[in-house]
């Protein structure tokens, strides 16, 4: 029960719903009662079942309470039939039983209604949390899991809760509350029948929950291996392209069919274990009917303790057990299966987010002077990256960082707008260290240029005005123009209005490029930082792009990362780094004429 404790939450703002579901719920299992309590009085008249009483019985206490009432059908029964007829009265009986099932039936679609809207709200509610939460924590955290298990918790894992962990709702108000309802009835028609009845409802409980014992566990591999489907699927969409080229459909299929049988195999584990709930807690609830009616048979003929009618009616409402009690164990069931969805769902729900604003932060939206890194360490897990680096940019500056892959360029642009936290050291944007920046303010400073370009399925207004959401048409196609996409934009057939697909993949690789330098551009952050923007573009694309990029680099503070050499020739200050650390700084010329680690990285590149 801690998991739904933790739940229970997203269920708050829907009491309403939950209250009105309990209200009809408790309705539908005392009309349920009355539906089965009222066929006696028919079987007493179909059978000719009523002892002749022709004096009005007369209230002597509650001991007395069940004679009482025996008595009291008997003598309606006997002065309506004399007054009416059988057949009138077995129409009116009749019209009576109808109007209560009726009602009855009316109250559980009430509960059913009211419960909808409380289950989808939840839903929604947690899938709404879960995408607030995917969204906040760092980039640290989708290292170590995959994107498709992500999915298979925010989709999958969520629906499983709703379909039977939410089921709980039913199981503790409306089934329950029909058997208590049922026994009491019972026990006031026959303590002896009832008792039986007692004694094999415990012993049916033990038996069913030996059964659904392994069911968490199993459903837990199940959602598992649902994500890996999930994740194979996910990979295989995006990198549809290198699979054919390399001809590895065969391996990927393969991989796909092996966790789809992992599937098939635990879903069968599950799906049998809790399908077996129902056939046999009717199996057992059969077995107590069928004692019953030897015992019950043995009162009525034998020691005639007990009307015909009255006793037909008592098995009815024993029959009445059966169904709230299957409900309970396949609910008890779902539970477990709920449980293990739930583990998952809140494994990401709880999940710390080292990376968050203070509570005190400071908001900045301004710089003045200087972006200071001094003396950090930062490793990825156990792998050292950077190690006593330090680093001064001016307002204004344009500071390229070069190096072999590997050595810790982009991990800086990581670092500048927050993505990860250093290890050692500190970060400081004038004289402000960043972890005492509000995080939005902070990333507000900045314009982030990547080496991919990072587009979504919509229009190209909708892309570019990510950098500024109230943008007019005026600022994009000025923005545009800037990052030098203007040209082929203005030829597609809608223009900014156009839809560029899943990743912008109607576009080509220098086209995608200008439009996330627009993006930039739009934000018009004082910071720029240009994490290898050019690296996979074509020479005539990087042309395109390298004008775009000096456009936007005007009156503003640029941090260049950079594999091209060509690209940062301009640059006030060039960093080359080696495994971490600094092994040169200054201008593309004083580097030449130092003929050291820069001036070697530029002949290689003027060989190739």
């Amino acid at each position: 029960m801690s998991n739904f404790k933790k739940i229970f939450p997203f269920v708050l703002p829907y009491k309403k719903y939950a209250y009105l579901n309990i209200f009809f719920n408790v309705l539908y299992a005392i009309f349920s009662t009355l539906s089965f309590v009222a066929l006696i009085p028919i079987l007493k008249v179909i059978f000719n079942d009523k002892k002749e009483i022709f004096q009005k019985p007369v209230y002597h206490g509650i001991s007395h309470l069940k004679s009482f009432c025996e008595n009291y059908l008997n003598y309606y029964l006997t002065d309506s039939i004399d007054k009416n007829g059988s057949f009138y009265v077995l129409m009116i009986m009749i019209i009576f039983i109808v109007i209560i099932f009726m009602l009855k039936n009316l109250f559980n679609y009430w509960a059913m209604y009211f419960s909808t809207f409380m289950r989808n709200g939840i839903l929604m509610d947690m899938r709404i949390s879960i995408y607030k939460k995917i969204t906040s924590l760092p980039l640290g955290y989708y290292s170590k899991t995959t994107k498709g298990d992500v999915i298979s918790k925010t989709i999958a894992d969520v629906n499983e809760i709703s379909n039977s962990y939410l089921s709980i709702l039913e199981m503790v108000v409306r089934e329950p509350l029909t058997i208590i309802f049922t026994l009491a009835t019972m026990l006031f028609l026959s303590l002896k029948l009832t008792l039986f009845v007692l004694f094999f409802i415990p012993i049916s409980g033990f038996i069913i929950s030996k059964i659904g014992k392994s069911l968490k566990k199993n459903s837990i591999i199940v959602q598992e291996q649902q994500g890996k489907m999930l994740s194979i699927l996910e990979e295989t969409l995006t990198g549809l392209r290198v699979i054919k080229s390399f001809t590895a459909e065969k391996k990927f299929r393969s991989a796909f069919k092996e966790t789809s049988l992992n599937f098939y195999k635990y879903s069968n584990i599950v799906l049998n274990r809790q399908n077996l709930a129902s056939p046999m807690s009717e199996f057992l609830g059969i077995l107590v009917i069928g004692i019953l009616l030897v015992y019950g048979g043995y009162l009525v003929f034998v020691e005639k303790q007990m009307e015909a009618g009255f006793f037909l009616g008592y098995i009815m409402l024993a029959y009445n057990i059966l169904t709230p009690a299957k409900a309970i164990s396949k609910a008890s069931y779902g539970l477990k299966r709920g449980n293990a969805s739930a583990d998952r769902v809140l494994e990401i729900l709880e999940q710390e987010n080292p990376i968050v604003s203070k509570t005190d932060a400071i908001e900045k939206d301004t710089f003045e002077s200087e972006i200071s890194i001094k003396n950090i360490n930062f490793k990825y897990e156990d792998e050292i990256v950077l190690k006593n680096f330090s680093l001064e940019v001016k307002k204004g500056e344009t500071v390229a960082l070069v190096g072999q892959s590997g050595s810790g360029k982009s991990t800086i642009a990581n670092l500048l707008t927050r993505f990860y936290d250093v290890n050692e050291g500190t970060i400081e944007i004038d004289s402000v260290a960043i972890k005492d920046m509000n995080l939005q303010s902070l990333r507000g400073l900045m314009g982030l240029v990547t080496q991919d370009s990072i587009l979504f399925n919509d229009t190209i207004k909708a892309n570019i005005s990510l950098g500024k959401l109230d943008a007019t048409d005026e600022e994009i196609i000025e923005a545009l123009k800037i990052a030098n996409a203007y040209e082929f934009v203005i030829d597609l057939p809608k223009g900014i209005y156009s839809n560029i697909g899943d990743s912008g993949n109607k576009l080509s690789g220098g086209q995608k490029q200008r439009l996330s330098i627009a993006r930039a551009v739009l934000k018009n952050p004082p910071i720029m930082i240009l994490d290898e923007a050019t690296s996979a573009l074509d020479t005539e694309s990087e042309k395109f792009v390298q004008i775009a990029l000096e456009n936007m680099m005007q009156n503003r503070t640029s941090i260049v990362i950079a594999h091209r050499l060509s690209t940062i020739q301009k640059a006030d200050k060039i960093v080359v780094l080696h495994k971490g650390e600094i092994v040169e700084q200054g201008t593309h010329d004083e580097l030449i004429t130092r003929n050291g680690t820069y001036n070697k990285l530029v002949i290689m590149q003027s060989f190739e």
